[in-house]
């Protein structure tokens, strides 16, 4: 907690915001205009002449007559505070300020976002069911369709307001009627209550004075009393004169809130509706760019790849063919190959011609041997 001293001030500083101060300013201001040119209001020399023939005729001394001097014209006053208020009560402001607040978030519905970053290219562009387009057109049909019965609710309480502007022209007429009336009321009484009290009650007090009567007494107090009575009502009608001047700007302002309302419907009527559709066709041509693009980016990209992929195999055909043009019909290492097989075998078969020969000639020894030695035996038997 602090120890700070309480500050006291007789011009205390309020915190009101720029734009409110501005609004109450504006406010002041009309009202100010508008008592000034009630309380400016001039008779002209027909009803001058009206009241001074109206104020020939007041008889102070008649109490009935008192009690119900301007007795009228306050109850059309009255009348008319009544009519006022009916019109505040049934109007529902509220309502219009809650279509104003639909359109707004029917508006921000719409999501004009593609957040597609973590699919693949071709998932994007050929993912099943619905296509980002179609989603959004179909979104739009729907905010569409709210919007319009937005629109057509804010038509109506615009019509309504627009009446209403209208009505408050002739309530703010009548109440002028209303409050000369009054004034014309309060001016022939005070002239009246004037001469009388300058000629009547002053002739009867000398009278009393000078006869020392009761009667003569009673008959001046009477007028007293009267006159007093007659004052009385005579504030009355300044009370209800004010009320008077009180509802032409209350009546002001009250119009002019219905036309601030009516601007409001009308720029969103006029202005954010349009605009928004604008904005939509906009985003809807954008889309369909994109998608084109997209395509169109998949196409060339697929081409691209197939020409990679066939300049890969034209590459690998050419050289395979290339080199198999330039290769002879028999490779010289399949000759060498056959010669060096060949050269062998003849050195094998001519090796075994030689192996051969000369087992021939050891077994033509032995046959030699063995045929020697069966001749010896023969002739042993002899």
């Amino acid at each position: 907690m602090t120890n700070e001293m309480p500050r006291l001030t007789l011009t205390p500083e309020l915190n009101v915001k720029p734009e409110e101060q501005a609004e109450v300013q504006s406010a002041e201001a009309q009202v100010e205009a508008v008592k000034k040119e009630m309380d400016q209001m001039v008779l002209t020399d027909a009803e001058q002449n009206m009241v001074a023939e109206f104020a020939k005729q007041i008889d102070v001394t008649n109490a009935n007559q008192i009690l119900m001097y301007g007795a009228g014209a306050q109850q059309n006053i009255a009348n008319f505070s009544e009519n006022a208020l009916n019109n505040v009560r049934n109007k529902d402001l509220g309502e219009i300020g809650d279509a104003l607040s639909g359109l707004v978030v029917e508006l921000r519905t719409l999501n004009f976002d593609d957040s597609d970053e973590d699919k693949g290219f071709f998932a994007k562009l050929f993912r099943k069911g619905k296509s980002q387009l179609e989603e959004l057109k179909a979104q739009y049909t729907e905010v569409e369709g709210n919007v319009d019965k937005i629109t057509t609710v804010l038509e109506q309480h615009q019509i309504a307001l627009l009446k209403d502007v209208a009505m408050l022209d002739e309530m703010y007429a009548l109440n002028l009627q209303y409050y000369k009336e009054l004034s014309m009321y309060i001016i022939a009484g005070r002239k009246r209550l004037e001469e009388v009290r300058a000629n009547d009650v002053e002739a009867l007090r000398q009278k009393a004075a000078a006869s020392g009567n009761a009667e003569d007494a009673q008959a001046y107090n009477d007028l007293v009393n009267m006159c007093d009575r007659f004052e009385k009502k005579l504030h009355d009608l300044e009370l209800s004169r004010t009320v008077s001047l009180q509802m032409g700007p209350q009546t002001r302002m009250l119009q002019n809130n219905d036309v601030m309302m009516v601007e409001k419907i009308q720029s969103s009527l006029v202005n954010t509706i349009p605009l928004w559709k604008s904005q939509m066709v906009l985003a809807l041509g954008l889309e369909n760019a994109r998608r084109a693009t997209e395509a169109q980016t998949a196409v060339s990209e697929m081409t691209n790849e197939l020409l990679k992929r066939n300049a890969d195999k034209l590459k690998q055909g050419s050289v395979e063919i290339a080199k198999e043009a330039e290769r002879s019909i028999i490779d010289i290492e399949t000759l060498q190959y056959t010669n060096e097989q060949l050269i062998a075998t003849l050195d094998e078969v001519m090796q075994i011609q030689r192996d051969g020969a000369v087992k021939r000639k050891e077994a033509e020894a032995e046959l030699r041997r063995i045929e020697g030695e069966l001749k010896a035996k023969l002739m042993e038997l002899k």
